[in-house]
């Protein structure tokens, strides 16, 4: 999408779909499970809250985290943010930690479990985003991952949405079909964000997320997938709808946008079934 391709009343011409949140997923710890939300909040630097709000470092002061340590995948996580009580699997141990008042005893389990110290660190406004230029939520459709998972033998919808891990899942309003990659409508070339909305929440789409090694490993064992990374960038680069921002793409291994939020939309609230509106490219300096 350039900015020629926007309609005079502001919207992507190509952009005829009305798309619907249908999944928001937060992550408590940075690179363990997620957990599925009705509604959250935008917190102070854009993100939202509850989601990277803790973070694993080693003694290096590195994160200790799915790019970095393949045994972070075996451990199976489940939050309770109500109590903030968080359940760790790991092998044949099972334990539930307050993630307040028993932090001590959380980083002793899991420094057991990695064979070496760890620390956890908490941020409650902002978390740990990968991308600190585009804090905001992550965006995706379910059309994507349902075509991208298609790309590869014993992957189904769920397990690619389990790879890539995005916070925001968009699905058509109605009875209307959102094609796969919808959610190229939302960034632009370089230097240029697309202005949209969430319900009552602006946001600014910035680029497509490079992707890291992570997709490439199962969720649960680690595993490597032989050769996800040359056929994701194949059928990515063949299926790359016309409205995608093609200088961003310096390689196809790229999928799922990154946002930013305005100061004026910290402390509104997304929901499922909030309706996307498209505005229009604007200089990213606005």
């Amino acid at each position: 999408m350039t900015t020629d391709s926007a309609s005079e009343d502001g919207t992507d011409s190509e952009c005829d779909q009305t798309a619907v949140v249908r999944r928001l997923t937060t992550f408590p710890v940075k690179s363990l499970d997620g957990y599925d939300r009705e509604s959250v909040r935008i917190v102070r630097n854009g993100g939202l809250d509850g989601d990277r709000e803790f973070a694993l470092f080693d003694e290096s002061g590195d994160y200790v985290n799915g790019k970095r340590e393949r045994a972070v995948h075996r451990i199976d996580a489940d939050f309770d943010p109500d109590k903030r009580m968080l359940r760790l699997a790991v092998s044949d141990r099972t334990e539930t930690f307050d993630v307040d008042a028993d932090r001590a005893e959380l980083t002793a389990f899991l420094s057991d479990y990695f064979d070496y110290e760890v620390s956890l660190r908490q941020n409650r406004e902002g978390g740990f985003p990968d991308d600190t230029e585009a804090s905001g939520p992550t965006v995706v459709s379910t059309a994507t991952l349902r075509e991208v998972a298609s790309w590869f033998d014993g992957i189904d919808t769920d397990g690619m949405r389990r790879r890539l891990r995005a916070n925001v899942e968009l699905g058509a309003a109605g009875d209307e079909v959102l094609p796969a990659f919808w959610e190229d409508h939302l960034f632009d070339e370089r230097g240029r964000v697309v202005e949209f909305s969430i319900g009552d929440v602006q946001l600014e789409g910035v680029n497509p997320c490079q992707r890291c090694v992570v997709p490439s490993r199962d969720p649960d064992t680690g595993a490597e997938y032989d050769g996800f990374r040359e056929t994701f960038i194949r059928h990515r680069g063949e299926t790359k709808p016309p409205w995608s921002g093609g200088d961003w793409f310096n390689h196809d291994f790229r999928l799922m946008v990154n946002t930013r939020v305005p100061k004026e939309s910290w402390g509104e609230t997304i929901a499922v079934g909030d309706e996307i509106r498209v505005g229009t490219s604007q200089p990213a300096d606005n």
